[in-house]
């Protein structure tokens, strides 16, 4: 049995796969999942598991090179991108609309889907070397 990180086999096997450049999305549990991208999807209830502390969990185990969030969620839900810029304080963060944010989507590898209820809680992740 696995120790550390996220002891969930589909996460593992997507962060292990990934590669340089390649996008990993962490959704609220309305944001829309484009056909053909894999859902993971861990919603249990509203609010089960939080976004942020799914962010954390990944955060622990992918190298982020840098992100991508919705302008929006500043003003909409500052709490999210309070606790977004304090996990990725050295990390480049890029604004974009939420449009263009589903759209991006359509180029990640996987789409966490969390049970966060706070419009905007979602984040793209892109994939650093550890070298």
């Amino acid at each position: 049995m696995k120790k550390l990180g996220t002891l969930n086999q589909p996460i593992s096997e997507v962060i292990a796969g990934m590669g340089h450049g390649d996008m990993l999305v962490i959704g609220d549990a309305g944001l829309p999942i484009p056909s053909g991208v894999r859902r993971i999807d861990l919603a249990l209830t509203q609010g089960v598991p939080e976004f942020l502390r799914t962010l954390e969990v990944i955060l622990s185990e992918l190298q982020v090179e840098s992100a991508v969030i919705a302008s929006e969620t500043a003003a909409v839900s500052p709490e999210i991108y309070d606790g977004i810029k304090a996990l990725l304080s050295a990390t480049p963060t890029v604004l974009v609309s939420h449009e263009e944010f589903k759209q991006l989507n359509r180029q990640a590898v996987a789409i966490i889907r969390t049970g966060e209820c706070t419009p905007y809680a979602n984040i793209i992740l892109k994939s650093g070397v550890t070298f």
